[in-house]
């Protein structure tokens, strides 16, 4: 019985429907904010972009990579940044306040692509930062590659049929995780010689079915960290991936 409930409950933290309830819950609440606060700074937040207030997972990106507001201090080398699936921009943007010299913000979403440059702007990091519309890796020049490339991914497993209503989901849900896999396959060809590959995903998703793609693209997935949050009444697991050959 007990190995009956644990499924059950397993299959619901793992709902793609139940994903996409709270992608349309966050995009329509009332209370949507249109500037909100996150580690001391205001950021511009756009209807039809992923809202880091409505999820932990942007906070936790951060503390992954060590750019929270208490990390190394600004001015400190770290090397190029690309961010895949960067939403609002707020961690390209932190990653250039912490030093990263050259950073990409990337977005297949153009509400996020328009929200990341008006952050860009706002946080005076222009200079350092770009913001373009890509599909992972699709809009970058031949041979660009970065010294860390990070995604907080759309870890939740939809149908590989599903098509998506609305932008917005694409943050929440990956149909038959078509674009896990293009990441695991491509980006190593995007990380510069002694750079870092890292993805961050959580007990949402499938990580049986990641590893098996992983296995199959030549890739290997080693864990760096590993935090639990209780998210309404479901403690999740958010894991810190480096992806090698």
């Amino acid at each position: 019985m007990q190995q009956v409930q644990q499924a059950e409950k397993t299959d619901q933290v793992r709902s793609y429907e139940r994903s996409l309830a709270r992608s349309a819950e966050s995009r329509t609440r009332a209370d949507r904010p249109r500037v909100f606060t996150m580690e001391g700074r205001a950021w511009d937040l756009l209807d039809g972009v992923f809202a880091p207030v409505h999820s932990p997972s942007t906070r936790l990106g951060l503390e992954f990579l060590g750019l929270t507001a208490d990390a190394a201090p600004a001015g400190t080398a770290r090397g190029s940044f690309l961010e895949v699936g960067c939403g609002t921009g707020l961690i390209a943007v932190c990653a250039a306040l912490h030093g990263h010299e050259r950073v990409v913000a990337a977005d297949i979403n153009t509400a996020a692509v328009r929200n990341a440059e008006l952050n860009i702007a706002r946080h005076g990091v222009a200079d350092r930062v770009r913001a373009v519309h890509s599909d992972l890796f699709s809009a970058l020049p031949a041979g660009e590659r970065f010294d860390t490339v990070f995604w907080s991914s759309n870890y939740v497993l939809a149908p590989a049929g599903y098509r998506y209503r609305h932008d917005h989901e694409r943050a929440y849900v990956d149909p038959g995780y078509g674009t896990h896999r293009r990441f695991l396959a491509e980006v190593l060809d995007r990380t510069a010689p002694g750079g870092r590959a890292l993805l961050h995903f959580s007990s949402r998703g499938d990580m049986d079915l990641l590893r098996r793609l992983a296995a199959e693209t030549g890739t290997k997935l080693v864990e760096l960290a590993a935090t639990v949050i209780v998210e309404g009444d479901d403690p999740v697991t958010h894991y810190l991936l480096r992806i090698t050959r």
